[in-house]
């Protein structure tokens, strides 16, 4: 090692593209690559979300329609061929509550459950839960199960 080969250590120099406002010296000086005047090239600007240069927004220029209902109750889904793969596979016993299919991660902890009626249920299971479709309560009931609601 000699002083002709020093060089410092692998990642402690950092040096972006182009050091900007640093004098006329640096040949990124003056305007420091911001134009002349305007917002843009003044400091503390930020646009807002949405502008266009003051022609009309998007979100404005569209109009509004519909009706969103603020008492709307949102229902997780869990179909029947899920459960009977699961109670397949062991993951689930006879008796299938809420907390069962937050432990799956079939549902989140706050959701509202919804049994629906999809696929083919063959194992007798009791399942408890907010809601059941009439053609999964039909299907539980007709292998034996029992369909509670909460």
């Amino acid at each position: 090692m000699g002083l002709h080969n020093l060089k410092p250590a692998e990642g402690s120099v950092k040096r972006s593209a182009k050091i900007i406002g640093r004098g006329q010296g640096s040949g990124k000086g003056g305007t420091a690559t911001r134009g002349h005047k305007g917002a843009k090239s003044r400091s503390g600007y930020s646009k807002k979300v949405g502008f266009e240069g003051g022609q009309m927004p998007l979100q404005r220029r569209v109009p509004k329609f519909g009706f969103t209902n603020i008492n709307r109750k949102e229902y997780a889904g869990v179909n029947l061929d899920v459960i009977q793969a699961y109670h397949e596979a062991g993951r689930f016993s006879d008796t299938i509550t809420i907390g069962d299919l937050v432990a799956e991660r079939l549902v989140s902890k706050n959701d509202l459950v919804k049994i629906l009626g999809r696929g083919e249920l063959k194992a007798k299971v009791n399942i408890t839960a907010h809601k059941f479709t009439s053609t999964a309560k039909a299907a539980i009931e007709g292998v034996g199960g029992q369909a509670q609601t909460i």
